[in-house]
């Protein structure tokens, strides 16, 4: 069965001033923490067994979440005593993912067919599948380069190429190999799996996907909320 993990552990800086008395996962749009629309992604792919790695005011995250079971999943928790970087929070985890596992950020909104992004990379056979998404000026994030379906490289902003890394992986567990604590995804793991010749695919959706990094992206969704039907987005 395949399970997830969930990073939550980041102080949401960048959403200043609305972080410094909650989580950037809890922040709310509509009635609901952005949290609660990302498990919902992962439950509609059938993956209700879920890590969450929370940090900073991570008491708010265990709450409202508990053990999942309001939602019809199972969440625990790895508390992060410092941060850790978005690969390293996951070196603790070693050991408790025996097969194909999905990895997502806590405060992203996608809804990504999480099923279709493994059986791609299951067939692919790779050691890690990042979901790549199409941004029209992706100034603001990382893309990656590709061959067929293979990653060669990855280039860091600012670049003009639209074809970016969402933040949304499928790994085999021996991923944990190669990552160390203070490791970042995209600037360390990545490019040494490239080093050693392992394979990297990129499986490139369509979908909607925004990454909710600064307090204008975080007004402008719940302006929309008024709008639109948020949960069938999601669907």
């Amino acid at each position: 069965m395949v399970k997830a993990i969930v990073l939550c552990g980041g102080k949401g800086t960048r959403l200043r001033p609305y972080t410094y008395t909650i989580p950037k996962p809890m922040l709310p749009l509509g009635k609901k923490p952005i949290l609660e629309y990302v498990l919902s992604t992962l439950k509609n792919a059938g993956i209700t067994e879920v890590t969450l790695t929370v940090g900073y005011l991570y008491e708010q995250i265990v709450d409202y979440f508990g053990d999942g079971k309001r939602l019809g999943m199972k969440l625990s928790y790895s508390i992060e005593k410092k941060e850790l970087g978005t690969a390293g929070s996951i070196a603790p985890l070693c050991g408790k993912f025996k097969e194909t596992f999905v990895v997502m950020m806590g405060d992203h909104l996608s809804n990504i067919d999480i099923a279709s992004l493994v059986r791609f990379h299951k067939r692919e056979g790779a050691i890690a599948t990042v979901a790549l998404n199409r941004k029209g000026v992706p100034l603001e994030y990382g893309v990656a380069d590709v061959e067929g379906s293979r990653i060669v490289r990855f280039r860091e902003k600012p670049i003009v190429e639209n074809l970016v890394n969402s933040g949304v992986y499928a790994f085999e567990p021996r991923i944990f190999q190669y990552i160390k604590e203070g490791d970042d995804f995209a600037n360390d793991v990545f490019p040494l799996l490239l080093q050693k010749k392992e394979k990297v695919s990129g499986f490139v959706f369509t979908d909607y996907w925004l990454d909710i990094g600064r307090t204008t992206d975080y007004e402008h969704i719940n302006q929309l909320i008024s709008v639109i039907d948020l949960t069938k987005k999601m669907r």
